[in-house]
């Protein structure tokens, strides 16, 4: 038996799935947000079912769950979990997926739109000179956020069903939809999946390792002017418009996207729309720290009271909603579910990369539910355009992460 049996159906499993067009959609409140999500949770039901897998079950809003059946009832409950929605940001419909060789040449992903997939726009491109690349055509994404974490849970469990000689505990199977508009965690069943953790498999490069995430929350911030004729408006009107420039205005400007990296943390204006009667500007705010992302949301408040003894009262109105928390707060106590994916790695020949995710992750909500559940590499990079990738040995890799993590002693 040679180890690259583990990695049989690999590459054609991911094929498929992406050739399901899951797309989720942020305006919508039904869960799944999009009904196309369910035509790959009806497929991945099938094929649990006939890889012979028990407590296969897709429930009412296309979360599917599965179990692999302990081959060592001593051994702990362990749950893998991926997410079957591709991005709003870019298509996902009829995806043209390539298999290249990458020799250090820009990759041509689409002659007539002059596209090209280039180490000079993406060095780390390199690091994969001499390896399989699956790529789009450049007219849509290609969804390996999160099919090929998808791909690697579902072929690490064919093959451990083919070799009950590798002892293992229960390990229990989820995908879930709507993972890319924040809501895949919402109705995640934690009670009926019953593992003792879990791990997602979504995230980027070879070796990502993560269990600390932003802590967030949402800002809508309403103002109301008062229209007068321009003409005879002096010392009458009031520009609503005006008003939220002037609040955008009296934040810390360099605390912003594109002004940070690593921990720090920002606020990020994502939406604004107005006219002189009434405004409205929309932002997230994201702190790592739970003390500066409380100071965050004071700052917010305190811009506001400002304005308002500026304007009057009932000048401006304001909502400010917490979204996810930094799931570091529940990982810290079970530290030794991160240890035992860093020795997997180890044993895979895998550095791990462990650094603060600046967003958010299922794992994150899942974490407050209970379960603790931090992020592994599914291998992808580029997520959500046109120019995203998976190395195929990048996805091997997971597979015996995955593997590793299951058969741990």
């Amino acid at each position: 038996m040679t180890k690259e049996e583990r990695y049989d159906g690999l590459v054609e499993r991911f094929l498929t799935y992406v050739s399901f067009d899951t797309q989720s959609d942020e305006n919508q409140d039904t869960c799944p947000s999009t009904s196309k999500q369910i035509a790959l949770a009806t497929h991945l039901e099938t094929e649990l079912k006939n890889l012979g897998l028990t407590e296969v079950e897709r429930d009412e809003h296309g979360y599917v769950y599965a179990t692999l059946p302990a081959t060592d009832a001593s051994m702990p409950t362990i749950g893998f979990i991926a997410h079957m929605d591709t991005s709003p940001d870019a298509s996902g419909k009829d995806i043209k997926p390539r298999i290249v060789r990458y020799t250090g040449e820009d990759i041509i992903l689409n002659e007539k739109l002059d596209l090209q997939l280039s180490a000079s726009d993406y060095p780390e491109l390199i690091q994969y000179q001499g390896q399989d690349l699956i790529v789009t055509d450049g007219t849509t994404l290609l969804g390996a956020d999160d099919k090929a974490g998808i791909a690697e849970i579902v072929t690490a469990a064919a093959y451990l069903q083919t070799h009950p000689e590798i002892k293992h505990g229960k390990v229990r199977i989820g995908f879930n939809p709507d993972e890319e508009i924040g809501m895949g965690a919402h109705l995640f069943d934690v009670q009926k999946f019953g593992a003792d953790w879990a791990y997602t498999m979504d995230g980027g490069e070879i070796g990502e390792l993560e269990y600390e995430n932003f802590n967030a929350a949402s800002a809508k911030i309403t103002f109301i002017g008062r229209n007068i004729h321009p003409g005879s408006a002096k010392n009458k009107m009031i520009n609503a418009m005006k008003m939220a420039m002037e609040f955008q205005s009296l934040l810390p400007q360099a605390e912003s996207p594109e002004h940070t990296e690593g921990r720090e943390g920002f606020y990020h204006l994502t939406g604004m729309e107005g006219e002189v009667e009434q405004a409205t500007l929309h932002y997230i705010i994201r702190d790592h720290d739970a003390d500066l992302f409380e100071q965050r949301k004071e700052t917010i408040r305190r811009i506001v009271a400002f304005l308002c003894d500026k304007y009057g009262d009932k000048s401006i109105h304001l909502e400010i909603r917490d979204q996810y928390r930094n799931m570091i707060e529940q990982i810290m106590p079970v530290m030794h579910i991160v240890d035992r994916a860093k020795k997997a790695m180890a044993e895979a020949g895998i550095t791990p990369k462990i650094s603060p995710i600046r967003g958010g992750t299922d794992g994150a909500q899942l974490s407050f539910k209970g379960l603790p559940c931090p992020n592994i590499f599914a291998g992808g990079h580029n997520f959500h355009g046109r120019f995203e990738y998976v190395p195929v040995p990048s996805m091997h890799a997971a597979v015996s992460v995955i593997l590793n993590i299951i058969a741990a002693q």
